[in-house]
């Protein structure tokens, strides 16, 4: 990496390039989530099963993990402003030809370009911010680029449904195009030129598991993104079991849980200043607390609600510690580091909501719960040991 434009960077905070990239983050979670509510018009209009039709998920977050575990060894010599325009591009070009696509197959390969552009994007997205702001500004960049995150798993869904009755579901997915657009137009214009490393030791990720804090650290994501979707991806179907939620009762009550997720990763930037394993060890056991009393206490549609609001201020900021975890642990690895660990955040996304769905069948609601909430101390447990790790290898504490 050129120091002097890092340098340079670091004493000019580049705010609006962080902002061009936290739209893209935005766009590209909307675009990622887009198809849960409107598989049947896809089957339907694409000829296609609503099972076949659901692979549109899988193949994204397929292509995102082997992305991102490639990204720095096959790019890490080029500009990362180049590099990460051409992702927002290949976002642009995932939502044209979802859009425009004539039959099943033709679809997925626009799933699996918008997978590309996700595995690649959120893998340079820790150490892109680094560049781009300085040291004590980090927390806060991240947390910047999670709101559009927070913001974009929140709406998404909701809006895709309600866009989908009016102009159709391929109406609904060009939406996104003209704010790819924007992204894309926004980043060419406020990131400055930031020159790769090609000498990059680490630029294999999967090299850096032989270091114990970050193998502990990356074992603690693991569990934290297991036991989190574990228990999320099932909350639909307790609410409307267990607490007896309405359609309208339900969409306020996520609708509820994002705002709360919205105002958690605002207030996180600044606590995060400041005893950081702390705050890592106290997300994953605050979840598990929530995890048990919404097996106790979900009868109740008031208390469900509460328990929500609370689930989304702890929970949602749970990446921009994480992410701020690696740019203290692995500052001259950062973006090495970001690739793996968005691919072990997808993998734990897959496996966690599986597991859940198995559970789920064969032993009722509540086991996805009980699963999530074992996996959520286990990250606390985790995140322990890093820090302990981490502690013992340099010598400082975080």
């Amino acid at each position: 990496m050129n120091s002097a434009v890092a340098e340079q960077s670091r004493h000019h905070p580049a705010w609006g390039a962080v902002f061009s990239m936290a739209l893209g983050v935005v766009v590209l979670i909307a675009s990622e989530f887009m198809p849960v509510s409107l598989l049947t018009p896809i089957a339907q209009g694409l000829g296609i099963s609503q099972g076949h039709a659901g692979q549109a998920i899988s193949v994204s977050g397929f292509f995102a993990v082997l992305t991102s575990l490639l990204n720095t060894p096959l790019t890490g010599r080029f500009d990362r402003k180049k590099v990460l325009i051409a992702f927002t591009l290949l976002l642009t070009l995932s939502g044209l030809t979802v859009t425009f696509s004539t039959n099943g197959l033709m679809f997925m390969v626009g799933r699996a370009l918008l997978g590309i552009a996700i595995g690649g994007f959120w893998s340079m997205s820790t150490a892109t911010v680094m560049r781009l702001v300085p040291a004590h500004a980090v927390a806060k960049g991240l947390a910047l680029i999670n709101g559009g995150n927070a913001l974009a798993a929140t709406v998404a869904a909701p809006l895709g449904s309600f866009l989908g009755q009016y102009i159709g579901w391929r109406g609904a997915f060009f939406m996104v195009v003209p704010l790819a657009v924007i992204a894309f137009i926004w980043q060419w214009r406020s990131i400055p030129s930031l020159p790769g490393n090609g000498r990059n030791k680490a630029a294999n990720p999967l090299r850096l598991l032989v270091r114990p804090p970050v193998a502990l650290g990356m074992a603690g994501i693991m569990f934290l993104f297991m036991g989190q979707f574990g228990i999320f991806t099932y909350l639909r179907p307790f609410m409307e079991t267990v607490t007896g939620a309405n359609v309208n009762q339900l969409s306020l009550l996520l609708l509820l849980l994002g705002g709360a997720g919205l105002i958690g990763t605002w207030l996180i930037g600044t606590l995060l200043e400041r005893r950081l394993y702390a705050y890592l060890i106290a997300i994953p056991l605050g979840m598990a607390l929530l995890a048990a009393l919404l097996i106790a206490l979900g009868h109740s549609l008031l208390l469900t609600g509460v328990l929500l609001a609370l689930w989304g201020l702890v929970a949602t900021p749970a990446p921009v510690a994480w992410g701020l975890w690696l740019s203290r642990a692995l500052p001259d690895d950062a973006e090495a580091g970001g690739g793996l660990m968005v691919a072990v955040i997808q993998m734990a996304i897959t496996l966690g909501a599986g597991l859940g769905g198995l559970l789920f069948d064969a032993a009722g609601w509540w086991s996805p719960f009980a699963f999530g909430l074992a996996l959520l101390v286990l990250s606390a447990l985790f995140a322990g040991l890093a820090r302990r790790s981490f502690y013992f290898a340099v010598g400082k504490s975080l």
